[in-house]
């Protein structure tokens, strides 16, 4: 299929190199760390190779959710936000972007949303998990109520809100001792990630601010798989949940996700009949995901070619409202 559009299509700048360091090994690095800084030519060379039109581009992870100096956080989100900007600027028919956020600080991430959405040309925001505020072990998930003023300026600016994966915190990862093979996006990464999202769902954010857009990765992070067990549960235990709404109701509403780095049809198959290929995205994960490898399989996968369509473009389009034809 010519034409698609990625969006979780990842880049580097120096002060946020080092965190994907830690997943390769010594003679690839050399490689990667030349892709993911590349925001020019050989990107969109891949691109043309593979019949991609666009990537919608963001910081790779944790970045700047890891940095414990709220100061410093804000300047490295300004710094990817403004890198972002130039290479859009540069080739505006080949890219879009979606702001790093400083959530350490959130009148500071409200204060910068902004600033990247409405002067920078943005599309929506994308922030790898928890952040980590003044010392390692202080760290806040997106449910806590020092968000709510956030996500009701997120909501008002209409917008979409990608939720990328990091790693669980130090304290958590004990159970991961001695087994780094499912470190990251091998398995831990889903897990985190589904874990906060369920968060967000059962906090009753999406009863409180219903227009909000959120987009996973990964095919969904496993939630396609599980929601039914876990609503299941719910319904039977309660427990004094202040969600009103079950949680398929908000995957079905609220809740997008995306192929990236999850190149298999059954599963796929699964999201579609969970959720609708209307809330299916395309997406690489590039350059943890090689593009060729991304494209190679959705444009030869068992879905009808509506929602191919859908799926590579058209959902895209019509939720970050481009001005695209």
């Amino acid at each position: 299929m010519k034409g698609k559009i990625g969006l979780e299509e990842h880049f580097a700048i120096p002060e946020t190199l080092e965190c994907s360091e830690r997943y390769f090994e010594k003679d690839v690095w050399p490689i990667f760390s030349g892709k993911i800084l590349d925001l020019m030519k050989n990107r969109i060379d891949e691109m043309d190779k593979n019949g991609m039109d666009m990537m919608i581009l963001s910081l790779n992870s944790p970045a700047v959710q890891a940095i414990y100096n709220k100061k410093q956080a804000i300047e490295v989100a300004m710094k990817a936000n403004d890198t972002m900007a130039e290479a859009i600027q540069k080739n505006p028919t080949r890219f879009r972007g979606l702001a790093a956020l400083p959530m350490q600080d959130p009148d500071a991430a409200i204060k910068e949303m902004h600033r990247a959405v409405k002067d920078l040309g943005c599309v929506g925001v994308l922030v790898n998990g928890y952040s980590q505020i003044d010392t390692e072990d202080n760290y806040k998930y997106l449910d806590d109520p020092m968000y709510l003023p956030f996500w009701e300026e997120l909501e008002k600016l209409n917008v979409p809100f990608y939720m990328h994966p990091r790693e669980p915190m130090p304290c958590n990862m004990g159970m991961y001792e001695g087994h780094p093979w499912l470190e990251g996006a091998a398995w831990a990464f889903g897990v985190e990630t589904a874990t906060h999202t369920l968060r967000l769902m059962c906090s009753g954010i999406f009863d409180k601010y219903p227009k909000l857009k959120l987009i996973l990765g990964h095919l969904g992070e496993t939630l396609p798989f599980c929601i039914w067990r876990t609503q299941n549960r719910i319904n039977k235990t309660g427990r004094g949940i202040p969600a009103k709404k079950t949680l398929p109701e908000y995957m079905s509403k609220n809740v997008w996700c995306t192929t990236s780095g999850q190149f298999r049809t059954p599963a796929l198959w699964n999201t579609i009949m969970e959720f609708g290929s209307d809330h299916i995205l395309f997406a690489t994960d590039f350059p943890f995901e090689e593009v060729s490898d991304a494209c190679t399989w959705f444009d030869a996968c068992s879905i009808s070619e509506t929602d191919r369509l859908k799926i590579g473009r058209q959902n895209t389009i019509d939720l970050f409202n481009l001005n695209i034809k």
